[in-house]
């Protein structure tokens, strides 16, 4: 994972965050990582990843239809994350095939 980018969306609201992680699925070649996250007091999370570019351009495009639904809290690109920054985000699905 350190070669990769990490993106993460955080919402006030549900619809709002699957608004945008639909959006940021479909802007780039990125990968959503784990299920997505409740943070407590309405607020919730997904994370991403892909490279730099992809990264960026993902959460741009996620931030933007997410606050047509909601509140978007933050959205941060993190272009090469340390190795260790692994253990705390929720793990990618296996790979099918």
């Amino acid at each position: 994972m350190a070669s990769q980018a990490i993106g993460i969306l955080e919402t006030k609201g549900l619809i709002a965050l699957v608004q945008g992680a639909d959006a940021m699925l479909k802007a780039a070649n990125v990968e959503l990582a784990g299920p997505m996250k409740s943070v407590g007091n309405m607020l919730v999370s997904a994370t991403i990843t892909g490279d730099v570019a992809a990264v960026k351009a993902a959460i741009d495009a996620g931030a933007e239809a997410a606050s047509s639904f909601g509140e978007v809290v933050s959205a941060h690109a993190i272009p090469r994350p340390h190795e260790d920054v692994a253990k705390v985000l929720p793990k990618l699905p296996a790979k099918k095939g």
